[in-house]
């Protein structure tokens, strides 16, 4: 396998276990890499980890871990020590436990990875854990420690090898009753909702993740692209930059969709729900009588 694991170890079911390879099943790197630089010379910019108290800088055989019992004070540990606490998880998935995937609700969702076996003596037993969890519609809860912390992992059979997503702790969850305390408990008309509903049935399709893309990256790849090409001094872009919309006091919802209804049949995009008319496009011969002017004066030339 060509890919380069983040983290090998076993997976272990009871008295079945097998070495296998954890691998990112998300990637960044096609993201325009930006850097800090220095706005004179154009170089990069290096950080220099220094003492916050000399000033003095600190080699990095120097630095270790300190943990925080109270304001300011740090408790300094040791790699070595580090390592006497190691967990079993560290080097093992033991699969504890095993639940339906729609019970984990996704907020619990973190990162996922792809596991697969790493050599051929362990895809048998690789293969034989996989497909149970298959053939019983389950999915799998362990523990692992992939960059010096203890993550709970959720497994679940991928293709020819297993999904595995990392787990937030319940502590890192917040509740929603802050957020949502304020909203309605739906006091919304039965055409409403309709007028809605038919919004969403002509806009249904199934998912392709192809039709979307970061626009805010291809925006700063073609600024990027431009700057690079190094135009004359003084020369400048089009000039023509997109603003949103300002949003303006609703006037009716139930307008608002009978107008977005009929927005879809007409294959028109659909207005902004604002209740507001669109202004309508300013003249190109402003009152200043400037392009009158000029116009005049072609007229005359060509004559």
């Amino acid at each position: 396998m060509a890919a380069r694991a983040n983290w090998k170890g076993h997976l272990r079911l009871s008295l079945v276990s097998c070495s296998v390879g954890l691998y990112p099943a998300v990637s960044s790197s096609s993201h325009l890499k930006c850097h800090t630089i220095n706005r004179e010379t154009g170089n990069r910019i290096k950080q220099l980890i220094v003492d916050s108290v000399t000033d003095e800088p600190v080699d990095r055989e120097d630095q270790i871990k300190g943990c925080e019992v109270a304001k300011d004070d740090l408790v300094p540990v040791e790699a070595d020590e580090l390592d006497e606490i190691a967990l079993e998880s560290t080097h093992t998935i033991n699969i504890e436990a095993f639940c339906q995937r729609d019970e984990v609700d996704e907020r619990y969702l973190d990162r996922p990875y792809y596991l697969a076996a790493e050599d051929k003596i362990s895809r048998e037993a690789f293969a034989v854990i996989r497909d149970a969890m298959k053939k019983k519609g389950m999915a799998g809860l362990g523990r692992l420690v992939i960059y010096k912390r203890e993550r709970i992992v959720l497994l679940e059979p991928y293709g020819k090898g297993l999904l595995a997503t990392l787990l937030r702790y319940q502590d890192e969850i917040r509740s929603p009753t802050a957020y949502f305390e304020d909203m309605p408990d739906g006091n919304t008309t039965d055409e409403m909702r309709s007028l809605a509903e038919e919004l969403i049935d002509r806009a249904t399709k199934k998912f392709d993740p192809t039709k979307f893309e970061d626009r805010y990256e291809g925006a700063l790849i073609a600024l990027v692209q431009g700057k690079a090409t190094k135009p004359a001094k003084g020369q400048k872009g089009s000039g023509t930059k997109s603003r949103p919309q300002k949003s303006g006091n609703v006037v009716s919802l139930m307008e608002a969709l009978k107008r977005s209804i009929d927005s879809e049949k007409t294959s028109k995009p659909a207005k902004a729900a604002t209740g507001k008319a669109a202004p309508a496009k300013r003249s190109t011969s402003k009152s200043t009588g400037r392009a009158t002017k000029t116009t005049g004066r072609k007229a005359r030339k060509a004559a």
